[in-house]
């Protein structure tokens, strides 16, 4: 079982940045993908970024150009930098982590953090 712990979340204007945070504890394999998914009210939680440790990553077209995932391996810990930000960014972002390589697709049977609000003002 691993444990992810979010945080960095907040209200920010239009064209702002934020950064988030994720940092894993328990049983992680040395082999692992980390990443972030975003739900909006009424739609569907959709992936965002994700990395797997060594450094691959794999970005939503909407995350594209503005928003940036890095790790820290030591830590565990995964960052989600975002600039640039739109209303339509307005979401809570779970942070999710599976073990393997380039394992972009989470599902409920992996683990996830709680979420953090993120609200983008026009």
């Amino acid at each position: 079982q691993v444990r992810l712990v979010e945080s960095g979340g907040g209200l920010v204007q239009a064209g702002g940045s934020l950064r988030l945070s994720c940092s894993a504890s328990g049983n992680i394999f040395s082999i692992n993908t980390m990443g972030w998914y975003r739900q909006a009210p009424g739609k569907q939680r959709d992936s965002v970024a994700g990395i797997s440790t060594g450094g691959v990553t794999k970005y939503a077209d909407a995350a594209k150009g503005r928003f940036t995932i890095s790790r820290d391996n030591a830590k565990n810990t995964v960052y989600l930098q975002m600039n640039r930000l739109e209303p339509e960014d307005t979401a809570v972002y779970y942070c999710y982590y599976k073990t393997g390589f380039a394992a972009w697709s989470a599902s409920r049977y992996d683990s996830w953090g709680q979420g953090t609000q993120v609200t983008v003002s026009s």
